[in-house]
């Protein structure tokens, strides 16, 4: 847009001055034409790409939170596993001692059969919408921590931008222009990993 108004004011400009540069030509017919404009020159423009979300789970810090995570689906599914069984134990139950039950036993038994099955249906949908949770705001935290590393690197290697990975819209990319293992690298240094230290035991107590 920019080098498009610059074009129609020049042809403006030259439109205004034509008349009195017939003049000029019809008076002094050896006059020397005027030099031709020299083209702008556009700097390259320098892009790197990067899979950000490669990035945030091979990073340490992301390691760590999402084993978190993992180790709270573990949980959850042995949870859910346990109910299943008690669901099971119920219908199975039914089947063998339905026809030797009372009207009031069996019906008792459906109930308990049918509040266990939305026990269980409530139960994976709340456990899924807070594993989703979990994993949103680890990857958000890790993301926004390693925004100012992407940063840093740019102006390392006098970047213009960085672009994310788009598989669905990257038919192909040069691996030169990747950064990002040496984004994770830099993350890594920069909020490392430290292992916690036990806890220091109380030296006993000297007798008197």
């Amino acid at each position: 847009m920019i080098r498009r108004s610059i074009l129609i004011i020049s042809f403006a400009f030259a439109a205004l001055c034509m008349p009195g540069l017939c003049l000029a030509q019809a008076a002094n017919p050896q006059a020397a034409a005027p030099a031709p404009a020299t083209p702008t020159v556009f700097a390259p423009v320098k892009v790197a790409w990067l899979n950000l979300e490669q990035a945030i789970f091979s990073c340490d810090e992301g390691k760590r939170e999402f084993s978190v995570v993992q180790q709270f689906v573990e949980k959850k599914n042995a949870e859910l596993e346990a109910l299943r069984k008690e669901s099971e134990t119920l219908k199975n139950q039914l089947n063998v001692q339905g026809s030797k039950l009372t009207d009031e036993a069996r019906a008792d038994l459906e109930e308990q059969i049918e509040a266990k099955d939305t026990m269980l249906q409530r139960f994976q949908q709340d456990t899924q919408k807070e594993i989703d949770g979990r994993r949103v705001r680890a990857t958000n935290m890790v993301g926004r921590k390693m925004l100012p590393v992407i940063e840093k690197i740019s102006k390392e290697k006098g970047l213009h931008a960085v672009v994310y990975i788009n598989p669905s819209r990257d038919a192909w990319v040069d691996p030169s222009l990747i950064i990002t293992e040496e984004v994770v690298k830099a993350f890594n240094q920069a909020y490392p990993i430290t292992a916690s230290k036990p806890a220091a035991t109380a030296a006993p107590a000297k007798k008197p």
